[in-house]
Protein backbone atom coordinates (compact mmCIF):
# COMPACT_ATOMS: atom_id res chain seq x y z
CA UNK A 1 0.00 0.00 0.00
CA UNK A 2 1.03 3.17 -1.44
CA UNK A 3 2.68 5.44 1.69
CA UNK A 4 2.72 9.33 1.51
CA UNK A 5 5.57 11.16 2.54
CA UNK A 6 6.12 14.97 4.29
CA UNK A 7 6.69 17.71 2.26
CA UNK A 8 9.26 18.82 0.21
CA UNK A 9 10.46 22.46 1.32
CA UNK A 10 9.13 25.42 -0.69
CA UNK A 11 11.51 27.35 -3.23
CA UNK A 12 13.19 24.03 -4.60
CA UNK A 13 12.40 23.42 -8.28
CA UNK A 14 13.82 21.91 -11.90
CA UNK A 15 15.81 23.43 -14.74
CA UNK A 16 14.43 22.60 -18.43
CA UNK A 17 15.91 19.51 -17.83
CA UNK A 18 14.27 18.14 -14.85
CA UNK A 19 17.25 17.98 -12.50
CA UNK A 20 17.08 19.59 -9.32
CA UNK A 21 18.45 22.78 -8.77
CA UNK A 22 20.24 23.54 -5.22
CA UNK A 23 20.82 26.61 -4.54
CA UNK A 24 20.48 27.55 -8.39
CA UNK A 25 23.10 24.99 -8.74
CA UNK A 26 22.11 21.71 -10.86
CA UNK A 27 22.19 18.33 -8.09
CA UNK A 28 24.43 16.29 -10.90
CA UNK A 29 26.91 19.36 -11.84
CA UNK A 30 27.48 19.52 -7.71
CA UNK A 31 27.59 15.98 -7.67
CA UNK A 32 30.54 16.24 -9.77
CA UNK A 33 32.48 18.90 -8.60
CA UNK A 34 32.23 16.95 -5.42
CA UNK A 35 33.68 14.13 -6.32
CA UNK A 36 30.61 11.63 -6.18
CA UNK A 37 27.57 11.02 -3.77
CA UNK A 38 26.47 10.71 -1.18
CA UNK A 39 26.75 14.19 -0.85
CA UNK A 40 25.60 16.29 1.44
CA UNK A 41 24.84 20.23 -0.04
CA UNK A 42 23.54 23.07 2.34
CA UNK A 43 22.02 26.44 0.56
CA UNK A 44 23.16 29.26 3.00
CA UNK A 45 20.96 31.16 1.35
CA UNK A 46 18.16 29.64 2.99
CA UNK A 47 19.90 29.54 6.21
CA UNK A 48 20.42 33.47 5.52
CA UNK A 49 16.43 33.67 5.12
CA UNK A 50 16.05 31.99 7.96
CA UNK A 51 18.01 34.32 10.16
CA UNK A 52 16.62 37.29 8.71
CA UNK A 53 13.18 36.25 9.70
CA UNK A 54 14.32 35.39 13.03
CA UNK A 55 15.45 38.63 13.76
CA UNK A 56 12.25 40.42 12.58
CA UNK A 57 9.90 37.77 14.26
CA UNK A 58 11.79 38.67 17.79
CA UNK A 59 13.72 41.85 17.73
CA UNK A 60 15.89 42.45 20.36
CA UNK A 61 15.58 39.09 21.01
CA UNK A 62 19.41 37.30 20.97
CA UNK A 63 20.21 34.43 18.15
CA UNK A 64 22.31 31.26 19.35
CA UNK A 65 22.81 28.24 16.74
CA UNK A 66 22.83 25.32 18.53
CA UNK A 67 25.74 23.61 16.34
CA UNK A 68 24.60 19.71 17.47
CA UNK A 69 22.00 19.86 14.40
CA UNK A 70 25.02 20.53 11.75
CA UNK A 71 28.73 21.21 12.72
CA UNK A 72 29.96 20.97 9.32
CA UNK A 73 32.92 24.15 9.30
CA UNK A 74 32.28 26.03 6.09
CA UNK A 75 28.50 26.37 7.34
CA UNK A 76 29.59 27.18 10.83
CA UNK A 77 31.62 29.49 9.68
CA UNK A 78 29.01 31.29 7.84
CA UNK A 79 26.12 31.46 10.74
CA UNK A 80 28.90 32.46 13.54
CA UNK A 81 29.20 35.50 11.49
CA UNK A 82 25.65 36.19 11.97
CA UNK A 83 23.92 34.98 14.99
CA UNK A 84 24.59 36.18 18.37
CA UNK A 85 26.40 33.14 19.92
CA UNK A 86 27.00 29.67 19.32
CA UNK A 87 25.96 26.66 21.74
CA UNK A 88 27.93 23.51 22.15
CA UNK A 89 27.68 20.22 23.65
CA UNK A 90 31.34 18.80 23.78
CA UNK A 91 35.23 20.45 24.05
CA UNK A 92 35.20 19.13 20.49
CA UNK A 93 32.48 21.10 19.36
CA UNK A 94 34.15 24.52 21.82
CA UNK A 95 36.96 23.71 19.77
CA UNK A 96 35.41 24.31 16.55
CA UNK A 97 33.18 27.14 17.61
CA UNK A 98 36.04 28.77 18.93
CA UNK A 99 37.57 28.15 15.11
CA UNK A 100 34.86 29.88 13.78
CA UNK A 101 35.69 33.40 15.79
CA UNK A 102 32.22 32.73 17.85
CA UNK A 103 31.09 35.85 19.30
CA UNK A 104 29.46 34.12 22.36
CA UNK A 105 30.09 30.60 23.23
CA UNK A 106 27.88 28.72 25.74
CA UNK A 107 28.42 24.75 26.80
CA UNK A 108 25.56 22.69 27.87
CA UNK A 109 25.70 18.78 28.55
CA UNK A 110 25.55 16.67 31.95
CA UNK A 111 28.71 15.34 31.58
CA UNK A 112 31.11 17.68 30.91
CA UNK A 113 35.00 16.18 31.79
CA UNK A 114 37.41 17.91 34.12
CA UNK A 115 39.71 19.29 31.06
CA UNK A 116 36.68 20.40 29.34
CA UNK A 117 35.71 22.78 31.99
CA UNK A 118 39.59 23.80 32.37
CA UNK A 119 39.34 24.46 28.49
CA UNK A 120 35.88 26.51 29.15
CA UNK A 121 37.13 28.36 31.56
CA UNK A 122 40.52 29.63 30.41
CA UNK A 123 38.64 30.60 26.90
CA UNK A 124 35.83 32.72 28.31
CA UNK A 125 33.29 30.00 27.27
CA UNK A 126 29.68 30.37 29.48
CA UNK A 127 28.96 26.54 30.80
CA UNK A 128 25.72 25.79 31.16
CA UNK A 129 26.17 24.09 34.64
CA UNK A 130 23.99 21.25 34.92
CA UNK A 131 24.19 20.13 38.68
CA UNK A 132 25.82 20.73 42.21
CA UNK A 133 28.71 18.53 41.47
CA UNK A 134 29.63 19.96 38.27
CA UNK A 135 29.41 23.69 40.21
CA UNK A 136 32.35 22.13 42.48
CA UNK A 137 34.31 20.96 39.69
CA UNK A 138 34.04 24.00 37.72
CA UNK A 139 35.25 26.02 40.60
CA UNK A 140 38.51 23.64 41.21
CA UNK A 141 39.12 24.07 37.28
CA UNK A 142 38.73 27.64 37.64
CA UNK A 143 41.46 27.50 40.53
CA UNK A 144 43.53 25.67 38.38
CA UNK A 145 43.00 28.24 35.76
CA UNK A 146 43.77 30.99 37.67
CA UNK A 147 40.44 32.21 35.81
CA UNK A 148 36.66 33.60 36.97
CA UNK A 149 34.78 31.31 35.63
CA UNK A 150 31.31 32.44 33.77
CA UNK A 151 28.52 29.88 34.98
CA UNK A 152 25.12 30.51 34.14
CA UNK A 153 22.42 27.32 35.56
CA UNK A 154 20.65 25.12 33.29
CA UNK A 155 17.35 24.89 35.10
CA UNK A 156 14.99 21.32 34.74
CA UNK A 157 11.91 23.26 34.91
CA UNK A 158 8.69 21.55 36.01
CA UNK A 159 6.94 21.88 32.82
CA UNK A 160 7.92 20.46 29.26
CA UNK A 161 6.34 21.95 26.15
CA UNK A 162 3.51 20.04 25.00
CA UNK A 163 3.60 18.14 21.42
CA UNK A 164 7.47 18.33 21.61
CA UNK A 165 9.06 15.66 19.74
CA UNK A 166 12.16 15.15 22.11
CA UNK A 167 11.05 16.13 25.89
CA UNK A 168 14.15 17.89 27.56
CA UNK A 169 12.67 19.22 30.88
CA UNK A 170 10.09 18.59 33.73
CA UNK A 171 10.34 15.25 35.75
CA UNK A 172 13.06 13.49 36.65
CA UNK A 173 15.91 14.35 33.92
CA UNK A 174 19.60 13.92 33.33
CA UNK A 175 19.93 17.50 32.23
CA UNK A 176 19.95 20.89 34.32
CA UNK A 177 19.07 21.39 38.31
CA UNK A 178 15.79 20.54 39.15
CA UNK A 179 13.89 23.77 39.56
CA UNK A 180 13.60 24.04 43.43
CA UNK A 181 17.07 23.85 43.79
CA UNK A 182 18.17 26.29 41.16
CA UNK A 183 18.13 29.45 43.94
CA UNK A 184 20.58 27.87 46.20
CA UNK A 185 22.84 27.12 43.62
CA UNK A 186 22.73 30.60 42.44
CA UNK A 187 23.65 31.93 45.69
CA UNK A 188 26.26 29.14 46.43
CA UNK A 189 27.99 30.70 42.42
CA UNK A 190 27.56 34.65 43.48
CA UNK A 191 29.03 33.69 46.83
CA UNK A 192 31.89 32.08 45.32
CA UNK A 193 33.01 35.25 43.19
CA UNK A 194 32.41 33.33 39.59
CA UNK A 195 30.92 35.33 37.35
CA UNK A 196 26.91 34.48 37.07
CA UNK A 197 25.58 34.42 33.61
CA UNK A 198 21.89 33.79 34.52
CA UNK A 199 19.93 30.56 33.50
CA UNK A 200 19.60 28.27 30.47
CA UNK A 201 16.02 26.58 30.66
CA UNK A 202 15.00 24.27 27.35
CA UNK A 203 11.87 22.43 28.00
CA UNK A 204 12.04 20.34 24.62
CA UNK A 205 12.07 20.10 21.06
CA UNK A 206 10.57 19.65 17.19
CA UNK A 207 7.75 21.33 18.32
CA UNK A 208 5.67 22.60 15.71
CA UNK A 209 2.34 24.06 17.83
CA UNK A 210 3.14 27.60 18.09
CA UNK A 211 0.61 27.43 21.11
CA UNK A 212 2.24 25.03 22.59
CA UNK A 213 5.79 27.51 21.97
CA UNK A 214 4.19 30.60 23.51
CA UNK A 215 2.87 28.85 26.31
CA UNK A 216 6.01 27.26 27.15
CA UNK A 217 7.69 30.39 27.18
CA UNK A 218 5.72 32.18 28.69
CA UNK A 219 5.87 29.60 31.75
CA UNK A 220 9.71 29.73 31.11
CA UNK A 221 9.81 33.94 31.88
CA UNK A 222 7.43 33.27 34.50
CA UNK A 223 10.14 30.48 36.20
CA UNK A 224 12.82 32.82 35.28
CA UNK A 225 11.32 35.81 37.00
CA UNK A 226 10.85 33.35 40.62
CA UNK A 227 13.89 31.91 40.66
CA UNK A 228 15.89 35.24 40.61
CA UNK A 229 13.56 36.61 43.07
CA UNK A 230 14.09 33.59 44.92
CA UNK A 231 17.95 33.56 44.69
CA UNK A 232 17.68 37.37 45.12
CA UNK A 233 19.44 38.42 41.76
CA UNK A 234 17.97 39.25 38.36
CA UNK A 235 19.61 36.88 35.86
CA UNK A 236 21.72 38.78 33.08
CA UNK A 237 20.49 36.29 30.50
CA UNK A 238 17.58 34.00 30.36
CA UNK A 239 18.10 31.75 27.47
CA UNK A 240 14.38 30.25 26.20
CA UNK A 241 15.38 27.30 24.35
CA UNK A 242 14.16 26.72 20.99
CA UNK A 243 11.86 23.72 20.42
CA UNK A 244 11.16 25.36 16.95
CA UNK A 245 10.20 22.28 14.86
CA UNK A 246 10.19 22.04 10.96
CA UNK A 247 7.45 19.56 8.95
CA UNK A 248 9.01 16.60 8.31
CA UNK A 249 6.28 13.73 7.74
CA UNK A 250 2.59 14.11 5.89
CA UNK A 251 0.21 16.50 7.37
CA UNK A 252 2.43 18.60 9.28
CA UNK A 253 2.51 22.16 8.89
CA UNK A 254 5.31 25.11 9.30
CA UNK A 255 5.52 27.31 12.59
CA UNK A 256 4.21 30.13 12.78
CA UNK A 257 7.30 31.95 14.46
CA UNK A 258 5.77 35.38 13.76
CA UNK A 259 2.90 34.67 16.19
CA UNK A 260 5.43 33.11 18.49
CA UNK A 261 7.71 36.46 18.47
CA UNK A 262 4.28 38.78 18.75
CA UNK A 263 3.81 37.28 22.15
CA UNK A 264 6.93 37.09 23.58
CA UNK A 265 7.89 40.67 22.60
CA UNK A 266 4.43 41.45 24.83
CA UNK A 267 5.53 39.36 27.17
CA UNK A 268 9.18 40.87 27.54
CA UNK A 269 7.95 44.37 28.48
CA UNK A 270 7.10 43.29 31.76
CA UNK A 271 10.97 41.59 32.62
CA UNK A 272 13.12 42.08 35.06
CA UNK A 273 15.19 45.20 34.21
CA UNK A 274 18.75 44.30 32.65
CA UNK A 275 17.74 40.93 31.51
CA UNK A 276 18.49 39.85 28.02
CA UNK A 277 17.29 36.87 26.38
CA UNK A 278 17.85 34.61 23.30
CA UNK A 279 16.83 31.63 21.93
CA UNK A 280 18.41 28.37 20.69
CA UNK A 281 17.55 27.13 17.51
CA UNK A 282 19.39 24.78 15.50
CA UNK A 283 17.20 22.16 13.24
CA UNK A 284 14.68 25.73 12.43
CA UNK A 285 17.96 27.50 10.97
CA UNK A 286 19.41 24.84 9.13
CA UNK A 287 16.97 21.99 8.50
CA UNK A 288 15.35 22.95 5.33
CA UNK A 289 18.58 23.88 3.51
CA UNK A 290 19.96 20.67 3.72
CA UNK A 291 19.43 17.98 0.77
CA UNK A 292 21.10 14.61 0.76
CA UNK A 293 22.18 13.52 -2.84
CA UNK A 294 22.56 9.59 -3.15
CA UNK A 295 22.69 7.52 -6.76
CA UNK A 296 21.03 4.42 -7.48
CA UNK A 297 23.12 1.48 -7.69
CA UNK A 298 20.48 -1.43 -8.90
CA UNK A 299 16.72 -1.37 -8.73
CA UNK A 300 14.91 -5.21 -8.20
CA UNK A 301 11.87 -6.77 -7.74
CA UNK A 302 10.72 -8.53 -4.78
CA UNK A 303 7.33 -10.39 -4.15
CA UNK A 304 5.61 -7.77 -6.22
CA UNK A 305 7.28 -4.67 -5.20
CA UNK A 306 10.17 -2.51 -6.32
CA UNK A 307 12.97 -1.51 -4.41
CA UNK A 308 15.66 0.91 -5.35
CA UNK A 309 19.11 0.01 -4.15
CA UNK A 310 21.49 3.33 -3.56
CA UNK A 311 24.74 4.12 -2.62
CA UNK A 312 23.66 5.63 0.84
CA UNK A 313 21.63 5.43 3.53
CA UNK A 314 20.71 5.34 7.74
CA UNK A 315 24.73 5.90 8.05
CA UNK A 316 24.36 8.98 6.94
CA UNK A 317 20.90 9.92 7.43
CA UNK A 318 19.61 7.97 10.53
CA UNK A 319 16.53 10.48 10.94
CA UNK A 320 15.51 9.46 7.78
CA UNK A 321 15.63 6.22 7.82
CA UNK A 322 13.36 6.02 11.26
CA UNK A 323 15.81 5.14 13.36
CA UNK A 324 16.45 8.67 15.35
CA UNK A 325 13.08 9.06 17.89
CA UNK A 326 10.45 7.64 15.31
CA UNK A 327 8.04 5.75 17.07
CA UNK A 328 6.32 4.24 13.61
CA UNK A 329 8.50 4.82 10.61
CA UNK A 330 7.00 7.64 8.34
CA UNK A 331 8.73 9.42 5.00
CA UNK A 332 10.73 11.99 4.81
CA UNK A 333 10.12 13.70 1.42
CA UNK A 334 12.33 12.26 -1.35
CA UNK A 335 12.04 12.82 -5.05
CA UNK A 336 14.16 11.42 -7.80
CA UNK A 337 16.52 14.75 -8.62
CA UNK A 338 17.65 13.47 -12.44
CA UNK A 339 13.45 13.89 -12.48
CA UNK A 340 12.16 16.24 -10.14
CA UNK A 341 8.70 17.47 -10.35
CA UNK A 342 7.73 14.83 -12.87
CA UNK A 343 4.77 13.00 -12.80
CA UNK A 344 4.77 9.72 -10.60
CA UNK A 345 4.59 6.29 -12.23
CA UNK A 346 5.11 3.72 -9.98
CA UNK A 347 5.21 2.72 -5.83
CA UNK A 348 8.45 2.16 -4.59
CA UNK A 349 10.95 1.57 -1.85
CA UNK A 350 14.60 3.16 -1.52
CA UNK A 351 16.93 0.78 0.28
CA UNK A 352 20.28 2.10 1.36
CA UNK A 353 23.70 -0.10 0.77
CA UNK A 354 24.03 -1.10 4.39
CA UNK A 355 23.61 -5.13 5.13
CA UNK A 356 20.33 -4.63 7.59
CA UNK A 357 16.39 -4.28 7.28
CA UNK A 358 16.62 -0.93 9.08
CA UNK A 359 18.24 0.69 6.03
CA UNK A 360 15.25 2.29 4.02
CA UNK A 361 15.51 5.56 3.53
CA UNK A 362 11.77 5.60 1.67
CA UNK A 363 8.53 3.05 2.52
CA UNK A 364 6.25 2.49 -0.62
CA UNK A 365 6.00 5.73 -2.31
CA UNK A 366 4.98 7.06 -5.55
CA UNK A 367 8.07 8.45 -7.62
CA UNK A 368 8.53 8.63 -11.44
CA UNK A 369 9.91 5.84 -12.99
CA UNK A 370 13.78 5.64 -12.19
CA UNK A 371 16.90 3.68 -13.26
CA UNK A 372 19.76 3.00 -11.88
CA UNK A 373 22.88 5.86 -12.57
CA UNK A 374 19.37 8.29 -11.04
CA UNK A 375 20.00 10.57 -7.95
CA UNK A 376 18.07 10.55 -5.18
CA UNK A 377 17.14 13.71 -3.24
CA UNK A 378 16.38 13.44 0.25
CA UNK A 379 14.88 16.70 1.82
CA UNK A 380 15.49 18.08 5.20
CA UNK A 381 18.99 17.07 5.80
CA UNK A 382 20.44 19.99 7.11
CA UNK A 383 19.94 18.98 10.92
CA UNK A 384 21.07 15.97 12.45
CA UNK A 385 22.14 13.72 9.20
CA UNK A 386 25.91 13.27 9.63
CA UNK A 387 26.13 14.70 12.70
CA UNK A 388 23.73 12.13 14.11
CA UNK A 389 24.04 9.22 11.92
CA UNK A 390 26.59 6.08 12.69
CA UNK A 391 29.34 6.81 10.20
CA UNK A 392 31.45 4.13 10.77
CA UNK A 393 28.66 1.09 10.66
CA UNK A 394 30.28 -1.38 8.02
CA UNK A 395 32.81 0.87 7.23
CA UNK A 396 30.96 2.47 4.07
CA UNK A 397 32.09 5.05 1.88
CA UNK A 398 32.09 8.54 3.67
CA UNK A 399 29.78 11.40 2.67
CA UNK A 400 30.91 14.30 1.02
CA UNK A 401 29.49 17.66 1.73
CA UNK A 402 29.67 21.15 0.33
CA UNK A 403 27.55 24.44 0.73
CA UNK A 404 26.03 26.89 -2.15
CA UNK A 405 24.47 29.88 -2.64
CA UNK A 406 27.07 32.43 -0.53
CA UNK A 407 30.51 32.31 0.98
CA UNK A 408 31.89 29.68 2.74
Amino acid sequence: MTKPMGPIPPGYEADADGMLLIGGRRADELVAEAGGTPLFVYDLARVDVRIGRFREAFPGVRLHYAMKANSYAPLLNHIARRVDGLDVASGGEMAAARAAGAAHISFAGPGKRDEELEEAVSAGVVLNCESEGEFDRTLAAAERAGRTPRIAVRVNPDFEIKGSGMRMGGGARPFGVDAERVPALVRRILAAGADWRGFHIFAGSQALSAEALIEAQAATLALAARLGEEAGAAPPLVNLGGGFGIPYFHGERPLDIEAIGGVLHQNLKYGPQGTEYAIELGRWLVGEAGVYLTRILDSKQSHGKRFLIVDGGMHHQLAASGNFGQVVRRNFPVAIASRFRAPSEEEASIAGCLCTPLDRLADDVMMPRAETGDLVAVFLAGAYGLSASPQAFLSQTPAREMVVGGPA
